[in-house]
């Protein structure tokens, strides 16, 4: 198992300190991130938290899943390593071809 937790459905209120002090009930939080959105500075509504070891990112998951932080049923598992996006957005070059008239 990995102890890097997502942490989704998040309130826009929530900070990473409100994330450090519940997930640090269940042990110890090396860290807590919430994605910002990188042109409006909000929240995404997701985040990471990094804990100690396999065993309190297990008992994390287990009490927090479902769990309500500011109104929301948090989402809360094992974080999965980040999918390549493919090749730039979508956009194919015709560079090199025949055109068609």
């Amino acid at each position: 198992m990995n102890s890097k937790l997502y942490v989704g459905n998040l309130s826009y209120d929530t900070s990473e300190s409100d994330l450090r002090n519940a997930f640090g009930e269940h042990g110890s939080v090396g860290s807590a991130q919430i994605v910002m959105d990188r042109d409006s500075g909000r929240s995404k509504g997701f985040g990471f938290v990094q804990m100690g070891s396999d065993a309190e990112a297990n008992a994390a998951i287990e009490a927090l899943n479902g769990q309500s932080i500011h109104g929301r049923a948090l989402t809360v598992n094992v974080a999965r390593p980040m999918e390549s996006r493919g090749n730039g957005g979508g956009f194919k070059s015709d560079a090199g071809r025949p055109r068609r008239y």
